[in-house]
């Protein structure tokens, strides 16, 4: 019977083909199911032969503690973008946002004491 190893929900593309790769270095027997149209499922990579469940699963330990310790070093060397540095280099996609949460703040404020004065 089949077993479920690796949601693919939030996961970038990168990740997923490493891990896919990895399945397929070891020699195991997998297949998957993509995400549903409107989100409700996430999709996953799924092990045919629920036997070699330990086995990879233990390789995909193995594998998120490498990416982990990667993404550390990466973000040693490079540092973390402030919020300033992401203004900068992607307006398009800070400013709607910054807008929205002003939008929510504003409506909040002013609901009380618009249902106050009518």
């Amino acid at each position: 019977m089949a077993k479920l190893l690796f949601h693919l929900r939030n996961v970038p593309d990168d990740e997923a083909d490493e891990v896919r790769a990895l399945l397929d270095a070891h020699a195991l027997d997998w297949y998957e199911t993509r995400p549903g149209p409107w989100g409700v499922s996430a999709g996953g990579l799924w092990l045919r032969d629920a036997g070699a469940y330990p086995r990879a699963r233990q390789l995909l330990d193995d594998y998120q503690r490498e990416r982990r310790s990667r993404a550390r070093e990466t973000e040693a060397r490079e540092g973390r973008q402030t919020f300033l540095e992401l203004l900068r280099t992607r307006p398009g996609f800070v400013l709607p946002r910054l807008l929205a949460i002003l939008a929510v703040i504003a409506l909040t404020l002013a609901l009380p004491w618009w249902l106050l004065r009518a």
